[in-house]
């Protein structure tokens, strides 16, 4: 069967656990036509938007991984088009489907690590293969 990433906007005004409950809306149709979700739901959060869309500054982005023939693809797209919190959606057709977490939560899991280290908690240990130098000292002239 073909492999899918499929990317769902929705409102700002809904909450995290109504986009979860929407995409296991939209597991139960793929899976109705004998396709499957790979891995776990991927909620990106709310994110601001470039330009509004049907009046909406903001949106959350959730991100599922598909493995299903087309018909149930085609299913899910026409159940979001009419519900009204999707606001956006994209399907992508890939051919393999990544290892792992997308770029997104890498993303704010490296960002969440900086914020931690900027404000002193913690250790934190440089990523493999990159090798710390310690930091020279400024002396006073």
């Amino acid at each position: 069967m073909p492999l899918y990433e499929h990317i769902i906007l929705a409102r700002q005004d809904v909450t995290a656990q109504q986009v979860e409950e929407l995409s296991t809306q939209y597991k139960d149709v793929i899976e109705k036509h004998d396709g499957k979700i790979v891995g776990d739901l991927e909620y990106w959060g709310v994110k601001t938007l470039t330009f509004r869309i049907k009046k909406n500054r903001k949106a959350h982005f959730a991100m599922l991984r598909i493995d299903a023939p087309p018909a149930a693809v085609v299913e899910m797209e026409r159940l979001e088009r009419i519900n009204e919190d999707v606001i956006r959606f994209l399907t992508v057709r890939v051919d393999q489907h990544d290892e792992g977490p997308s770029i997104m939560l890498q993303k704010r899991d490296r960002d969440e690590r900086r914020s931690r280290r900027d404000r002193g908690e913690g250790e934190f240990d440089a990523p493999e293969g990159v090798v710390e130098e310690p930091a020279a000292e400024k002396t006073a002239l």
